[in-house]
């Protein structure tokens, strides 16, 4: 078989995996609702329902290290596109409710194991000088497939009744994953493995080519030089050794940090969020929903053609800052009891300031500052605590907001919101303090920026 090399189209495949990351996470928010209706569930175990596939995002991301470095890129991606099936049709069938939660906890190894493998592949396909803009279609796809799912969750929320919603409505909501995700497995097996790990394997002669496919014109003699001396060079010895330690700390702080901001808290129950900012109904509370959508995309494709010409630096401290201001808004406004419709510009700002940032360019850097010898072991690690923290975040916020609770109570619910607004004013700091620009270097080259650490522990770049 002729396995197509032009970056585009293994990057469009790829990216597919992103898709499915987002349409997969975010399915659940048109039907949260209707699941706590079918299965009479209390705010705990709502939240439970909804985070439930991120104790599969984290056995995922810890497994996926190892199955990236043993089956290769592709596949782990290919174990991803199978998970993905089998929780599409399985969460779309059950009458109880922990069977629901074991075919969500599948899907969420697949997310787990897609959310770090496709942008770690597309990066070390990717020309330097593009591989920003590259990177970032992934999270473009993920937005993707949330907007598509958001108008899938309408479309079939148009179908019937409430009543029919909160009984049949949702397993169609589950259910339709099946297309996307067979589509993905089928076009997995037109794209090749990457250079770097054809290289890892020994298989030097494909790595050459595909590499040489890959930057078509270009010499690459110079470029496979810096990936045979990455693999041979054993000085930086293991993940946790004094070179490596810092960089992985940095991102392990990234994963986290864009997800204790909140932008999840809308993603998820974004429906619920809206309904209670006016006296709306739940299906234009859903079609506010495809607005938020709409926004993340259209900025997500802002970042795409800026992220390598303005910088990761720039563009993550800038986003961060309005993500804090809109966050601790919405957080006063409900401390007054001053809710009303005009908060959904503060929400699409702050979705609109995350797609510039946070989301797509968290991702670039983390599928770059890593070391291609132990690439795949530290971005498992990241994402690891990228996805732990984003359970968290979602079993938390119906505790917080829960109109019994003590927070609710004192703070009239805007406690969450300012804590979420607080991080993002915190993010700002960590990246103007620890994280440096990496625009327009190879990974080879990258790898020179973590040289040593000092006594205090801080991570020097040059």
């Amino acid at each position: 078989m002729k396995q197509p090399a032009n970056v585009l189209h293994l990057t469009l495949v790829v990216a597919l995996g992103g898709l499915l990351f987002g349409y997969d996470t975010a399915v659940i928010s048109g039907a949260t609702e209707a699941l706590q209706s079918y299965f009479s569930l209390d705010a705990t175990a709502l939240g439970f329902a909804a985070s439930s596939a991120l104790i599969g995002c984290v056995i995922g991301a810890i497994f996926a290290g190892v199955m990236s470095t043993r089956y290769g890129r592709r596949g782990a991606l290919i174990i991803a596109a199978v998970l993905f099936l089998i929780s599409a049709v399985g969460s779309a069938l059950p009458d109880n409710y922990w069977v629901f939660i074991l075919y969500r906890i599948i899907g969420g190894v697949g997310v787990g194991i897609a959310s770090m493998v496709s942008p770690m592949y597309i990066a070390e396909v990717s020309p330097a000088n593009r591989r920003g803009s590259l990177v970032s279609c992934n999270q473009f796809a993920i937005i993707f497939g949330m907007l598509v799912v958001y108008f899938v969750n309408y479309g079939i929320a148009l179908l019937g009744s409430e009543s029919w919603l909160n009984t049949m409505g949702w397993r169609l909501m589950f259910g339709s994953e099946v297309i996307p995700a067979g589509i993905f497995l089928c076009l997995l097996f037109t794209v090749p493995e990457t250079p770097r790990w054809l290289a890892m394997q020994g298989r030097h002669q494909e790595a050459r080519t595909l590499l040489k496919a890959v930057n078509p014109g270009a010499d690459i003699g110079h470029q496979w030089q810096e990936i045979t001396d990455s693999l041979q060079d054993k000085s930086s010895g293991g993940i946790v050794s004094k070179g490596l330690l810092g960089v992985l700390v940095i991102g392990i702080m990234l994963s986290v940090l864009q997800q204790v901001t909140g932008i999840n808290v809308f993603l998820y129950y974004a429906p619920t969020i809206l309904k209670g900012f006016s006296d709306s109904s739940i299906d234009l509370a859903l079609l506010q929903t495809i607005l938020v959508g709409v926004v993340n995309l259209t900025f997500t494709v802002i970042a795409i053609f800026t992220v390598d010409r303005f910088g990761r630096r720039p563009l993550m401290m800038l986003g961060a800052g309005i993500m804090a201001l809109c966050m601790l808004v919405i957080g006063t406004a409900a401390y007054l009891n001053a809710i009303g419709g005009y908060l959904l510009v503060f929400v699409l700002g702050y979705i609109a300031a995350f797609a510039l940032s946070l989301g797509p360019v968290t991702w670039v850097l983390l599928s770059e500052i890593f070391p291609n010898s132990v690439r795949s072991k530290a971005l498992s690690i990241a994402v690891f605590a990228q996805w732990f923290a984003n359970f968290v975040v979602s079993q938390t916020f119906p505790m917080m907001n829960d109109q019994n609770s003590w927070l609710y109570q004192s703070y009239n619910g805007g406690f969450p919101f300012w804590l979420y607004g607080v991080m993002g004013g915190f993010t700002v700091y960590f990246v103007y303090r620890w994280v440096p620009e990496t625009k327009g270097k190879s990974l080879e080259q990258l790898e020179s920026l973590w040289v040593s650490s000092d006594a205090k522990g801080k991570t020097q770049y040059v």
